[in-house]
């Protein structure tokens, strides 16, 4: 039998690492998708694993495969909501100007990520359906978001862009708002994220009085 070498120039048939790694990668991000959407959609608690699975005309072990049981599913998605918040906060921090400038660069970061497939499962989701580990490792991400932005409060307090008042109050006061759209925006529905999170900023650091 004749077995030659192949030419140098010939494509090998075998994907290399960095291949395998990235086919990995994409199907991780498509379970993902469809595990949050049903999240989002029906609530974890009323969500199966295998109409995920079905979603995608794929089995149930693979999910297991990939992610894992479905609290790890769930924890996955939340993992990549929180990037989200934790960018918002990296890109307020180094934006130049007061405390209040960065503050209205973080809540409408902020907004929007809660505007978002997986922001939006961090907030409807919560930590009630999690073990006590998962629980306790999604209080901790959701205490360092809620002081990042008391800090970003104290320091327009500090130079004078921020009326002084509690921290603390006026930091769950700006959550709480701006948590709801998590719950009500429709995506594709009259106004954009971009636009709702602008506007609802813009009352919440102004205020409803006219201006003069």
């Amino acid at each position: 039998m004749d077995i030659r070498p192949a030419d140098d120039g010939a494509a090998s048939p075998f994907r290399t690492r960095e291949q395998r790694a990235e086919e990995r990668s994409a199907k991780r991000r498509a379970l993902l998708a469809a595990a949050v959407r049903m999240f989002n959609e029906r609530g974890f608690h009323a969500t199966l694993l295998e109409d995920v699975a079905a979603s995608l005309s794929i089995s149930k072990p693979t999910i297991y495969h990939y992610l894992g049981n479905k609290e790890q599913v769930l924890l996955e998605c939340i993992a990549v909501g929180l990037e989200g918040y934790w960018s918002a906060i990296e890109q307020a921090r180094a934006l130049n100007g007061d405390g209040l400038t960065r503050l209205r660069h973080f809540l409408h970061l902020y907004a929007l990520a809660n505007m978002e497939d997986f922001g939006r499962c961090v907030i409807r989701t919560g930590a009630e359906p999690l073990s006590p580990e998962g629980a306790r490792g999604f209080r901790e991400a959701k205490r360092a978001i809620d002081a990042a932005m008391r800090d970003f409060i104290e320091q327009g307090q500090a130079d004078g862009s921020i009326a002084s008042s509690d921290p603390k109050i006026l930091a769950f006061t700006l959550a709480g708002a701006l948590n709801w759209p998590a719950r009500w925006h429709v995506p594709g529905g009259e106004l954009g994220a971009d636009e709702i999170a602008r506007q609802m900023v813009d009352i919440l650091t102004s205020g409803l009085a006219p201006r003069r």
